[in-house]
């Protein structure tokens, strides 16, 4: 099912959903900081804040940063109580920077959230606890996917935060390697990835088969949806 549908694709400079969405026919557009990789005139370079009243009828925020969010990232934001110095912060880094960027990513995450627009996914992982207490009330659990539900040999919890959309199912399931072997381990290629300046980038890459489902199902619910609040 193709039609009008708008559809933004927040904190995305790849292009990887904003092209999905267009093959099928959508009124799709990538917003990001950074600017288009592919060089699209459907890219919105800035904050996505600034146009989430602009008349969308689907927003993915596809790559929020989510440092300070996740539960891996717990350790830092908390010694005794909640939101409080940890005994050892990482080198180089000050408490009032973590504050900071804890403080942006949760802002980010509730604009996108309480957005003027029918049908919401906010890609993050689960959440800690000092998150979760920030959050608006309903904000849901996350669906957990992986990379090979849909055709990606590999692993990589995928988590989305999602009001107005149907959980998203997968397509095209492969069988998982032997634990150790070398296979598995090549599917955990974005947990072992060396440091390196791009390190941060290339892990946050999106996977086009999961793309491609975006645009399927969640596209066809939110045209209906936009179609009966017409």
């Amino acid at each position: 099912m193709t039609g009008a549908l708008r559809v933004l694709v927040g904190c995305e400079a790849s292009g990887i959903v904003r092209r999905a969405f267009l093959a099928r026919g959508y009124d799709a557009w990538s917003c990001d900081l950074l600017p288009a990789e592919d060089g699209s005139n459907r890219h919105i370079r800035g904050d996505v804040r600034d146009h989430l009243d602009d008349g969308w009828d689907l927003l993915i925020i596809a790559h929020p940063p989510c440092t300070r969010l996740c539960r891996s990232g717990r350790r830092w934001l908390s010694g005794a109580g909640d939101l409080t110095p940890p005994k050892q912060l990482p080198k180089g880094r000050t408490w009032a920077s973590m504050k900071q960027e804890f403080s942006e990513g949760l802002d980010l995450f509730v604009a996108c959230w309480r957005a003027p627009i029918g049908s919401v996914a906010i890609e993050n992982p689960r959440m800690h606890d000092i998150a979760l207490r920030r959050l608006p009330a309903d904000v849901p659990a996350p669906q957990i996917v992986q990379p090979f539900w849909f055709g990606h040999p590999e692993y990589k919890a995928t988590g989305w935060y999602l009001r107005g959309l149907p959980p998203l199912a997968e397509t095209r399931r492969l069988p998982e390697p032997e634990t150790d072997s070398d296979e598995w381990k090549a599917w955990n290629r974005v947990w072992r990835m060396s440091p390196g300046e791009n390190r941060g980038q290339e892990r946050s890459r999106f996977f086009p088969g999961m793309a491609d489902a975006m645009a399927a199902q969640w596209g066809d619910h939110a045209a209906e949806r936009a179609r009966a609040a017409a």
